[in-house]
């Protein structure tokens, strides 16, 4: 590597509609103690980034800066300390921002190895995805032969939780647009249309008495509809805020009501259990147990993926200089799965 070098990167600058969307060169970053420099082979365009060019995602960095949820690439380089024998190995990583780039540098306790001969494209749509699903369904603490309720079953973590599901031996009802439903039967999901105003009357004749779990990344008002879905003992996972989109309000504030709404229902004497998942909760206050928790995860998945289990729904593939148009296909929603950038 020449110290020449140079490293392109997407810059969002502000709230900006998808064209707004910046190309950056800059000289190549050398990996600090604890980092690793990684080409980045495939990288994703996730609903947080959505969220993020609106400046509705909480917690997300002042502005500017390179968004880019989570990446697949090859390491090569490692800082000081480092372990050489990394440099090579296409590795995993969530990274919450920074993905969006032909380069990243990344902490080397965030990489998990990528099993030999997964395209990083197919491994990409289940970085964050994956780890998103297949920790929400361990923690519902399902059994087989149970009922899921699975909102947005195309989306992203939709159709990975689907496909988790099915493997686990769940029964599994999913959501989403009509143009979607032959690719949700493929997987083995028996779909609704999430537009009908009569959707949870045909949840409710599919399974007579409730769900044993509803997956919901919208939060808006049909979080109740989700909630009285329910069976004895069932649970409500909502893990987005997708309602709070294009309706001028406070996300913080629609969250604090979410939660508040979730604390009185599990209040309620009924044997029901409602929560939010969050990704990164533990970060802050045990990173260590985070990070190994996450590495071990997301291995399970990639592994998961190269069985076969996981069929990699991809939306579509973009190269990172159309980062604009991705992202407008992206939001249209569609198709069904990951819109990847390969830097």
């Amino acid at each position: 590597m020449t110290t020449d070098a140079m490293i392109t990167e997407v810059v969002l600058p502000g709230v900006v509609e998808p064209d707004g969307l910046q190309l950056r060169r800059r000289p190549m970053p050398v990996p600090g103690r604890g980092q690793a420099l990684v080409q980045v082979e495939a990288t994703g365009i996730s609903f947080a980034e959505q969220q993020m060019r609106r400046a509705l995602y909480p917690g997300q960095p002042k502005f500017p800066f390179v968004p880019g949820y989570d990446l697949v690439g090859t390491v090569r380089a490692v800082g000081p300390g480092g372990d050489h024998a990394l440099v090579g190995a296409r590795v995993a990583a969530v990274t919450k921002t920074g993905g969006w780039a032909t380069h990243a540098l990344v902490d080397l306790d965030a990489l998990t190895p990528v099993p030999t001969g997964l395209d990083p494209v197919a491994a990409e749509t289940v970085v964050v995805n994956g780890v998103t699903a297949w920790q929400m369904l361990r923690d519902a603490d399902l059994t087989a032969g149970q009922t899921i309720l699975v909102h947005g079953a195309n989306g992203g973590v939709g159709s990975v939780l689907v496909q988790l599901g099915r493997h686990l031996g769940l029964r599994v009802i999913g959501t989403a647009a009509v143009r979607h439903h032959a690719g949700l039967r493929e997987l083995g999901v028996e779909p609704l249309d999430y537009r009908d105003p009569d959707m949870a009357a045909h949840v409710r004749e599919l399974s007579p008495g409730g769900v044993d779990a509803v997956f919901d990344p919208v939060a808006g008002p049909g979080v109740r509809t989700s909630y009285a879905l329910l069976a004895p003992g069932g649970k409500l996972v909502v893990y987005g805020n997708a309602a709070a989109v294009g309706t001028g309000q406070s996300v913080i504030w629609i969250f604090v009501k979410l939660l508040s709404r979730l604390y009185t229902w599990n209040a309620l004497p009924n044997g029901h259990r409602a929560g939010f998942y969050n990704f990164w909760a533990g970060q802050l206050t045990r990173r260590t147990a985070f990070r190994r928790r996450l590495r071990t995860d997301l291995g399970t998945v990639l592994d998961l993926l190269r069985r076969g289990v996981i069929v990699p729904q991809i939306a579509a593939r973009y190269p990172l200089d159309e980062v604009s148009a991705a992202l407008v296909f992206a939001e249209a929603r569609s198709r069904a799965g990951k819109v990847v950038l390969e830097p």
